[in-house]
Formats: C-alpha cells, sequence, structure tokens
C-alpha cells in the first residue's frame, strides 16, 4: 500500500518593507527628521533584515535646505507615491512660507488616494492647510499652538508629544518623532525591537501620546510651590479675559498680599507683571504665526485698546507690533513661524 502523498509545505515569507516617504519642506527642521528616520535605519538592524525603506522627496525633487543651512539631496519630487507608504511632512522654520500650492495639491492628491500622512514638527500646519486634519486630533510645537488654534478652528488640537488619529499622524517637533517612531515599529515588530532600538539611541525614557510637551510649571520656573503652580496654570488659561490678582488669590485661599510677596520670591516680579510677560508672549507669536489684525491680536491677549497694548508691547519688547510683523520674512532670529529647539 502506497504511502498518501505529502503535502506540499512553504516557506513563510517575510512581509515587504515598509517604505516611507519624507516631503522636506524648505527650512525644515533637522531633528525632528533624523529622529524619525534613524529609528527606522536602526530597526533594519535589529531585525537583521531591511524592514523598512524610505525616499526623501521635495518641491523641484532637487534639494532640500534644512533650518540650520545642510542640503540633503532628493530622490524625487511630487510625484505619485505608493497607496501603502507613509508620507511625513517634516516641517520648521517659516512653515507658511514653505507650504506652497503644489505641496497642497499633492497633499491633497495623496489623501485621496488613502495614503497614509503625517506632520513632523510644523508639518502639522501643511497638512491642516490642505484641510486634512478637519475633525481630526492633532499636534504641533508648542510655540506654534497660537497661531494654530486661531487658524483651524475644526482641528482638534492637543498638546500630546504626538497624536494618531486614524491615517494622519502629528507630531510636536524635536525629539517627538523618535517616539512616534517607536510606536509604529513596536506595533510593526513587537515591543522588544522597538526597546531595542531605543537603547540603541540610548534613549530611556519612552514617551507615549498620553504625555504633553512641555515641562510641568514646577520644573519650567525651578520653583515647586503648588499654589504657585496653581496660579500660573490659571493665567496661562485666562489669557483672553485675565484675572485680577484678587480673584486667583482668592480661588488658591490665600490674601492678595500673601500671592504677591509669593511671586517677589520665588519670580522676583509681582503676578500682574508675571501674567503680563505671558499675555505679551501669546501676543507676539500670534502676530508672528498669524494674519490677524493687531487690534484683534490685542484682544486675543487681554488688552482693552490698540493704544495700551502697543505702550506695552514696546515696553517689553523694545519695538511695536506692526514693527514686529514687519520683521516676518526677513530671517531674523525669533521671526516668522518659527521653532525653539
Amino acid at each position: 500500500m502506497s504511502a498518501p502523498p505529502r503535502k506540499a509545505t512553504s516557506l513563510a515569507q517575510p512581509a515587504a518593507a515598509r517604505r516611507f516617504v519624507f516631503l522636506l519642506l524648505d527650512r525644515f527642521t533637522m531633528l525632528a527628521f533624523a529622529s524619525a528616520i534613524e529609528p527606522l535605519r536602526i530597526a533594519n538592524r535589529m531585525v537583521g533584515r531591511e524592514v523598512y525603506r524610505w525616499k526623501l522627496a521635495g518641491e523641484g525633487g532637487d534639494v532640500a535646505i534644512c533650518s540650520n543651512g545642510a542640503a540633503f539631496k532628493l530622490d524625487l519630487g511630487l510625484d505619485e507615491i505608493d497607496r501603502d507608504d507613509v508620507l511625513l511632512v517634516c516641517g520648521g522654520m517659516d512653515v507658511q512660507k514653505a507650504t506652497t500650492r503644489g505641496v497642497l495639491n499633492w497633499l491633497r492628491r495623496e489623501a485621496r488616494r488613502g495614503v497614509t500622512i503625517g506632520g513632523l514638527c510644523t508639518g502639522a500646519y501643511a497638512i491642516a492647510k490642505a484641510g486634512l486634519l478637519d475633525g481630526k486630533k492633532a499636534t504641533i510645537h508648542w510655540e506654534n499652538q497660537d497661531g494654530f488654534l486661531e487658524e483651524f478652528e475644526d482641528v482638534k488640537l492637543t498638546k500630546s508629544v504626538f497624536v494618531m488619529d486614524g491615517n494622519r499622524w502629528t507630531t510636536a517637533g524635536g525629539t517627538s518623532s523618535l517616539d512616534l517612531m517607536l510606536k509604529v515599529i513596536a506595533a510593526d515588530h513587537g515591543e522588544d525591537v522597538a526597546n531595542s532600538v531605543a537603547d540603541q539611541l540610548i534613549y530611556s525614557t519612552i514617551r507615549t501620546d498620553q504625555d504633553t510637551q512641555r515641562l510641568s510649571i514646577p520644573t519650567r520656573i525651578g520653583v515647586r510651590h503648588p499654589k504657585l503652580s496653581q496660579v500660573i496654570q490659571m493665567m496661562e488659561g485666562n489669557i483672553e479675559d485675565p484675572m485680577s490678582p484678587a480673584e486667583l488669590a482668592e480661588l488658591v485661599g490665600m490674601s492678595t498680599r500673601q500671592l504677591e510677596r509669593l511671586f517677589r520670591r520665588y519670580l522676583n516680579r509681582s503676578p500682574k507683571r508675571y501674567y503680563m510677560e505671558l499675555r505679551l508672549q501669546k501676543a507676539r507669536n500670534l502676530l508672528m504665526q498669524t494674519d490677524m489684525s493687531v487690534i484683534n491680536v490685542a484682544l486675543a491677549c487681554g488688552f482693552a485698546s490698540p493704544s495700551h497694548f502697543s505702550k506695552c508691547y514696546r515696553a517689553h519688547y523694545n519695538t511695536t507690533p506692526y514693527r514686529e510683523r514687519g520683521t516676518q520674512g526677513t530671517g531674523a532670529p525669533g521671526t516668522g513661524v518659527r521653532l525653539s529647539i
């Protein structure tokens, strides 16, 4: 009796490498870009084969210049990419200017084809400008949040390090790209591989999408005093309608005089002065990052009149709001939609 025929066996073929296309906008930030591409390279090494590939794209398809002046040779222009690719928009300085009509049309076209699209650093601005974040949760660098909120009301902006809302990903800039990519690697190849990549990068604290961008208030101001932190948090949350020192003091259970002493002791300024500086910082962000009129900027920052706003602005920044806005696009430090890293 003959033996039954043996069933054919087949070895499982490794999955095809996942490809990322990095769209490098003019004056993109190198740190955010490097923090995204290096984990992919190291993941290939840890797995022992090519599980990730990447291409660099940009308008014109020739060379992209990042904010520190380094040049990157591009692999392609604004060409059609594979539907399975992940397209990551790398932004940085003056992202409004870098977000050209050609870039917007390309993003919309690829989105219609179902491509996953993400924004690194201020890349979220370009995606939002294309209308691809409407109704979605997203994040952007904390310094750009004021302007972003004013321009894109339909986006659910968060202060998270990174956000993955369906096939729309955004990061806050800097090393937050690393946290996003470690999340992707863990989902694709397991936590062990992601942890090995983090170890190679000497990255000991992996953040999640539940972590916020900025240092805690006590860490930022260098003072651990619970009531002082509470007051500053209330100030930061009430810029358009400033609260009086008396209101703030009552809410934390102290007298106005005690609150004055607290600020003098730890911050060497009065509560009123500190609050004013917060409001003026937001005003400067709005002047640099939006097309809002100076009058509307003044109102958004709690100033009753443009003249009072201009007087306070000049006293603090040694220039007027109108002159400050006039410096946009000159390439001077601190101008344009900027990133502080």
